[in-house]
């Protein structure tokens, strides 16, 4: 028989572990995530001592005897394996988390997420650290703790929030948009840390050298992979079903990985910045639903291995430890997070809601403590200390949530009257309709955006010409006309964006108005104009000075001043820059348009009815809704509930402001205007079923459709009549798919086709009509 390798058998011994524990938490209404770690604690080794030592303590059955009964049982033989499938899972996790991101949405959460995670996550790293600290522990075990207990868990909220049917409150919507910036916070904490780990040192030069790395690469993918990937979707989509788009997602994604990993960054980074880059494509959603089971498979693979982790000797060991943590989590991010929701201007209830919501650590703890463990910089005892507390944490969040209103309504009675404007938020006093920014402002934001991006790309291009065409030329020619080719090659192709830089925005409409205002702002304009020169006389410099080291480099100043001249009155130049920017903006912005087509309101105007506690939610109707059928006029929705709708969208008709005589149809979404407890109930309503629709249900699913013979006989009353003179369908409920005549199957036949006798027809009916067959086709041609 031949040998099944480890990695097959450890994999099985996993999947079924996970797969036997995660149905008992179904049935316990239990986060799936914490089965996974439960499954894991029970396939490790730690387990199986456990339960030896047990066994050895309470019966008195010999040592040996337990041992080898231990032995027999199935195991995982090499936690490399373990280690493999884990990494590859947090790929997936990571690439599925990049495709539901999307930059753009970080810019539609707004200040309000970014301003709350930012308090509540500072406060938590240096928590964490000072709690570490005075524990005694070595500094990079407290930053690392900081790190994880700042994390909240995107999991858990998600599944708490769809059970308690809390995801169109409106304090859900605040707590996603601050999961979406933790979640970028998180990448960018796993690459900081990582260089901690790596250079042993807490230097602000070697970090901010990181920072700006980081930076510098995820800008030129990200505006790399914008102007190809979608371009290239769009023209092959005629080959792209649902198996080679998946093959497509997947190689790009690992080529990203690949690719990070050979730059220095770590293989989650990758995943994830090719998942935000195909977000913004408009085969996002397919991409994501034919990742998902990748994603179930090894993520849970991934929290499997966490569970593995967990140590009973360490956590009996650690108990104080593990409860002062479990402490800091629930006080800490309920009162942090909290005020970082307050002083982004929203009222006091909100904010509790927030705050309690996000009281628990989950999968990025696990990650960046995986991080540390597989750079070696943290001790043993830290993750199965952070595993306990994140397992006890998980259970109190859906009780944490319902005790948000009992505390808000306690703390409200509680507070003086002149502290209104804490109840209400400042951000909803100060709300302010339209919103005006001065030309100059809008200018400046303009140009310093326009200055970045094309620099970037400016930089972007001499470095892979450094790294590429040199050597390549160096290799077949030494001689100067191989340096000019080279130095030529690079300028042409920097050359459009160094005169976007320069010349985006210098005919704009603030431009031209500050112009003609006085001669000070055409001053400061024209040094604005010559600053940007100056960058790009700097950026050719810095490309020609290296490869003509024998020329001074004041004739090579002077060459790159000129060749910047050339380069803003070059009307090839002009016209390649713009192509290659409406060509970005294309693919950029080709998923919101198409959006925003389907869309009833307009995004600006669903923000004006958001900040004046106005929501525009879609709710589809179930196909078991007592609603299905009836008039709005009978469903009195307005009355009932207090929602207005404004549209109905039915397949690709949308009925925008529907009359009262308007009926609803199974699988119709109904785009409501109301408050967040008035949407609630009009949810709930729709999802009512009455007993008799379900009992009706049930009844017709016992009617199913079989096949039957019917042989015509002699004196038959059906000889010489045909199939549309007898009306079967009509008289019977039957229908003739078929005859035999003759030994030959007949199924292409006309209705006018005349019976004979002998003849077989193949019937397709209920089974109680069939039955009825010869007793109803007798009546109807007696009658």
């Amino acid at each position: 028989m031949t040998h099944l390798p480890d990695f097959i058998s450890d994999l099985a011994i996993i999947l079924i572990t996970a797969g036997i524990v995660t149905i008992i938490f179904k049935r316990l209404k239990q986060p799936v995530v914490l089965g996974y770690i439960v499954a894991g604690f029970f396939a490790s080794l730690h387990f199986k001592s456990l339960i030896e030592s047990i066994v050895k303590k309470t019966t008195g059955i010999s040592e040996n005897v337990i041992a080898e009964f231990f032995n027999q049982l199935p195991e995982v033989s090499d936690m490399a394996n373990v280690t493999i499938w884990a990494e590859i899972g947090v790929i997936f996790l990571l690439f599925a988390l990049g495709l539901e991101f999307s930059f753009k949405k970080l810019m539609d959460v707004g200040g309000t997420a970014s301003v709350a995670t930012l308090i509540n996550l500072g406060s938590m790293i240096i928590i964490g650290y000072v709690v570490g600290q005075f524990m005694g522990w070595s500094k990079m075990d407290s930053i690392f703790l900081g790190g994880m207990l700042s994390m909240s868990s995107t999991t858990i909220i998600i599944k708490a929030f769809n059970d308690m049917s809390l995801q169109k409150k409106r304090f859900a919507g605040i707590v996603f948009g601050m999961l979406i910036v933790e979640d970028l916070a998180a990448i960018l904490m796993m690459v900081l840390l990582s260089t901690l780990a790596v250079s042993k040192n807490f230097e602000g030069t070697e970090l901010v050298n990181s920072m700006l790395k980081l930076v510098f690469f995820m800008l030129i993918w990200f505006l790399v992979g914008i102007y190809i990937i979608p371009t290239m979707l769009k023209r092959l989509k005629k080959y792209l079903n649902d198996e080679t788009l998946l093959i497509v997602a997947i190689g790009l994604c690992l080529g990203m990985v690949y690719f990070a990993s050979s730059v220095g960054f770590s293989a989650a980074l990758g995943a994830f910045i090719m998942g935000s880059i195909l977000a913004e494509t408009i085969e996002s959603k397919h991409i994501e639903h034919l990742v998902e089971p990748l994603k179930n498979l090894f993520g849970a693979v991934f929290f499997v291995s966490v569970g593995m982790m967990i140590d009973p000797q360490i956590i009996i060991a650690y108990a104080p430890t593990i409860l002062l943590l479990t402490i800091v989590v629930l006080i800490g991010r309920v009162i942090f997070a909290t005020i970082g929701v307050l002083a982004s201007g929203q009222g006091l209830k909100v904010a509790i809601q927030s705050g309690f919501s996000l009281a628990q650590i989950g999968e990025f703890s696990f990650i960046i403590a995986t991080l540390g463990m597989s750079l070696g910089v943290i001790s043993e005892r830290l993750y199965p200390m952070i595993v306990a507390v994140s397992v006890i944490t998980t259970f109190t969040t859906p009780y944490l949530i319902k005790a948000a209103d009992p505390a808000y309504n306690w703390l409200e009675k509680r507070i003086p009257a002149k502290w209104d404007k804490l109840i209400q938020g400042y951000g909803a006093s100060s709300y302010k309709t339209i919103s005006k920014e001065n030309n100059w402002k809008k200018l400046l934001k303009s140009i310093i955006f326009n200055v970045i991006i094309y620099f970037t790309i400016s930089v972007a291009i001499m470095l892979i010409s450094y790294e590429i065409v040199t050597p390549f030329i160096i290799k077949y020619t030494s001689s100067i006309w191989g340096t000019v080719l080279d130095a030529l090659i690079t300028l042409i192709l920097m050359a459009p964006f160094m005169r976007a830089l320069i010349m985006k925005k210098n005919r704009s409409t603030e431009f031209k108005t500050l112009w003609r205002a006085n001669d000070l702002n055409k001053g400061i304009l024209i040094f604005i104009i010559a600053l940007r020169i100056i960058i790009c006389i700097v950026l050719i410099s810095t490309t020609i000075i290296p490869l003509f080291q024998q020329v001074s480099p004041i004739w090579l100043v002077l060459i790159a001043t000129v060749l910047v001249i050339a380069i803003i009155f070059s009307k090839g130049f002009k016209t390649q820059s713009r192509l290659l920017e409406a060509r970005f903006l294309a693919n950029l912005h080709r998923k919101q348009i198409l959006d925003e087509k389907k869309a009833v309101l307009l995004p600006t105007v669903a923000n004006d009815l958001r900040s004046k506690e106005i929501h525009i939610e879609e709710i589809e109707i179930p196909q078991s809704s007592h609603s299905i059928g009836k008039t709005l006029r009978e469903l009195n929705f307005r009355q009932k509930t207090g929602v207005n709708i404004i549209s109905i969208i039915r397949g690709t008709q949308k009925i925008n402001i529907p009359d009262a005589e308007e009926r609803l149809y199974p699988f119709d979404v109904i785009v409501v205007a109301g408050s967040d407890d008035e949407i609630q109930k009009l949810i709930q309503s729709l999802e009512e079923r009455k007993q008799d629709a379900i009992l009706k249900e049930l009844e017709n699913t016992q009617h199913h459709i079989d096949l039957s013979q019917y042989t015509i006989k002699k004196k038959s009353p059906l000889i010489g009549k045909s199939i549309i003179e007898l009306g079967i369908r009509e008289n019977t409920e039957c229908m003739v798919i078929g005859l035999d005549r003759d030994n030959q199957s007949i199924t292409d036949f006309k209705p006018t086709l005349t019976f004979e006798v002998g003849d077989v027809l193949w019937l397709a009916g209920e089974t109680d009509k069939l039955a009825l067959f010869e007793e109803n086709i007798n009546a109807s041609v007696n009658s």
